[in-house]
Order: C-alpha cells, then structure tokens, then sequence
C-alpha cells in the first residue's frame, strides 16, 4: 500500500465515523499530535476520534480544500458543519511508514453554532 492508499482508507473510514476501520491505519506506537497535546497507543487515539465523530458525524458537510502526498507524508486541509459545530480550517498531516500512520498532526477552528 501506498501513502496515498493509507490516507485514502483513513478519509473514508473517517467520513464513515468507522472507529474499527480508523484504528487499523495505528499502532501502539503511532502518536496523534494534537493542540491539547501528544496521545500515544490505540486507545487515546481511539477517545480522539470518538470525541471528533461527536462533533462531526457521518453526513455532515465536509470539503476537502486541498491534500497533498510527498513521499510518506500527507497532508490535508479541509472545512466541515455539523449539527453544533462549524469549522472554517482543519488541517491533518500525516507520516505513514509501513502501512500505518506513525505521527499524525490535527488542528481545527470550531465555532459552536
């Protein structure tokens, strides 16, 4: 699988709010790097991504603003409304290393509607 294979099954899942399908692009060892700090391992990735598909569930608006694949590096810029949020920029980059993502960085602007 390429990078870009890796991200591609990452956005699906994640659009599907598929917490199984989203977890098998980690380790134990991937990193998620995010404004309120560094989570380690399958299971503080696992409490992000549950708390993000609170505030962006499957169905909402999403626009893929730009994403860009260099080597093993991805990186994606995006907009999305939900029910309670709107969210002008959210950025993702990610590093992919043996089929799974190693680090992952994410940061958004929330605004509550």
């Amino acid at each position: 699988m390429t990078t870009n294979d890796v991200l591609m099954h990452h956005l699906t899942a994640f659009g599907n709010n598929d917490l199984v399908e989203i977890l098998k692009d980690y380790t134990e060892e991937s990193e998620l790097l995010t404004p309120n700090g560094p989570l380690k391992g399958l299971e503080a990735i696992k409490g992000f991504f549950e708390d993000y598909f609170a505030v962006i569930p499957t169905g909402s608006a999403f626009e893929m603003k730009q994403l860009s694949v260099t080597g093993p590096v991805a990186y994606v810029a995006w907009t999305s409304e939900s029910a309670t949020f709107t969210f002008p920029i959210g950025t993702d980059t990610f590093f992919i290393q043996d089929e799974k993502i190693v680090y992952h960085t994410v940061a958004d602007y929330r605004i509550a509607r």
